[in-house]
């Protein structure tokens, strides 16, 4: 079932791929998901020496001729909206913004609009070819709506599953500052305890035992006060659980500085830390290797002006 608009891929098996599922096939070369070729197959979009096949784990065979039929992507159901966007770095496959705090990276039920995603569509406008057959930019992570910093969106299918494999593997640089409340003992350890939705507030995550694994290892830059009422720490991740940061961080007794939900003003807090009105934690490092040209990109992004302005607050303590 081919289409004047689709776009084909006229392929023919090579020896080495004699025997493979059409999927595989298919998935190798062309770079869509296996899932999503499924799709195409048993839609009728995919024929072999000029016969519609519609089983996807039927096998091809050196030589034969292969055409796939990809329909143009669907409309995305969220609405391009025109903003503002610092952006280190963007190409064909994927886009690198520097997100302010106080944005929502993916429309939710209490923020339908306003958010990343909406941005991107309008910033994207006809260079998205589509993730899983609709026209959306593809978020492999996230960072919380009141974090500020980096982070990565694919805009093509290849470099949405590159980019999803990466994050599987752990294989990315990601360095976050945090201001906390007090001072750790030591001068740098590592947390590695799971996450899970909490079971006595949904809204919460927690340490549980038979959760995700997650890996932190902080740092110690700075300390305010003597004794030190606040720190900054530099974080590195190994995985990227919901609120990962906060929890570890409040594991260890030292929630971030402004966490509306894992921490809380201590008795005597300085001024400027207790009016503090997010949490102080700045995703300041990205590094990754690009999931098409394989090109090694690191981005670094200074601290925003609040953060600036309470790490300056902090030091006259």
């Amino acid at each position: 079932m081919m289409d004047m608009l689709a776009t084909l891929h006229n392929l023919v098996v090579q020896d080495a791929a004699g025997g493979d599922r059409l999927d595989r096939f298919l998935a190798t070369a062309t770079g869509l998901s296996r899932v999503r070729l499924k799709g195409l197959i048993e839609a009728g979009r995919v024929t072999v020496d000029g016969a519609t096949i519609e089983d996807a784990s039927a096998r091809v065979k050196p030589g034969q001729s292969v055409v796939l039929g990809v329909p143009p992507a669907a409309p995305a159901a969220p609405v391009a909206q025109a903003m503002d966007l610092v952006i280190p770095y963007e190409d064909e496959h994927l886009i690198v913004v520097d997100k302010p705090a106080g944005l929502v990276v993916h429309p939710a039920p209490g923020n339908p609009d306003g958010t990343l995603v909406n941005a991107l569509l309008d910033h994207c406008r006809g260079s998205l070819s589509g993730i899983g057959g609709v026209e959306r930019p593809g978020i492999v992570h996230r960072i919380d709506k009141d974090t500020s910093g980096l982070l990565v969106v694919a805009k093509t299918e290849a470099a949405h599953h590159g980019l999803a494999d990466l994050f599987a593997r752990h294989d990315l640089d990601r360095g976050y500052k945090a201001v906390v409340w007090g001072s750790p003992a030591s001068n740098e350890g590592t947390v590695d305890r799971p996450i899970a939705r909490s079971r006595f507030d949904r809204k919460k995550m927690a340490i549980v035992e038979d959760g995700k694994p997650a890996i932190t290892h902080w740092r110690v830059e700075r300390r305010f006060g003597r004794p030190p009422s606040a720190s900054l720490l530099d974080c590195r991740l190994e995985t990227g659980r919901t609120h990962q940061i906060r929890v570890h961080l409040t594991s260890l007794g030292h929630a971030l500085v402004g966490d509306p939900v894992y921490g809380r003003v201590p008795r005597g807090a300085p001024s400027a830390a207790a009016a503090f009105d997010r949490q102080a934690l700045h995703a300041w490092l990205l590094g990754f290797r690009h999931p098409i040209s394989a090109e090694l990109l690191r981005f670094e992004s200074e601290l925003p002006n609040d953060m600036s302005d309470l790490l300056d607050s902090l030091e006259s303590i």
